[in-house]
């Protein structure tokens, strides 16, 4: 899906809860964050409204903000916060400080 048209940005790392998403995405500075972020959210409203009968009327499938931030030296800790961020929501797990 975002292949065809980003095939140089990549999905790192990713959580998709009831309502709501968490990625960790690799894009190169040649693209804004906020045309890909737009693609994917393009692209995932069609994919669900064409499997999906009941949200084929629905007005709107995404929220229009979204989140972003740079990484560095704490990527593996954020990685960590999406691979388990429904156990961190429910209180389950506590994540160790890098």
């Amino acid at each position: 899906m975002i292949i065809d048209r980003y095939p140089d940005v990549y999905i790192i790392e990713l959580n998709v809860q009831k309502d709501h998403v968490h990625a960790l995405l690799e894009i190169p500075p040649k693209y804004s964050v906020s045309s890909v972020v737009g693609y994917i959210k393009g692209i995932t409203s069609r994919n669900m409204r064409m499997h999906f009968e009941y949200l084929r009327h629905a007005t709107a499938l995404w929220s229009d903000g979204f989140y972003v931030s740079t990484v560095g030296y704490e990527e593996k800790r954020i990685r960590d916060y999406i691979k388990y961020q429904e156990q961190q929501v429910s209180g389950q797990t506590l994540l160790a400080s890098a």
